[in-house]
């Protein structure tokens, strides 16, 4: 993982720790989460669409993040 993708992923997990998400969560993976469980949708599909060159974002993210993919590989 290059640097600049490591600075948005926390970047990314600190604005989602600011509105009440978990720490070490980011947001695409908490929209993700709402979607499945009826909470919201409207997030993941809004973020799906920003990130429209890459199919599934959101889901990508929750199973990065259940996969352990931002840890470093000694963690995982």
């Amino acid at each position: 993982m290059t640097r600049g993708k490591a600075v948005l992923i926390a970047t990314d997990q600190l604005i989602n720790t600011i509105f009440g998400g978990w720490p070490d969560e980011t947001i695409s993976s908490r929209a993700w989460r709402w979607d499945q469980d009826g909470v919201r949708h409207w997030p993941r599909r809004l973020i799906d669409a920003l990130f429209f060159w890459e199919a599934d974002h959101c889901r990508q993210s929750f199973e990065a993040e259940r996969a352990g993919a931002q840890l470093p590989p000694e963690a995982r």
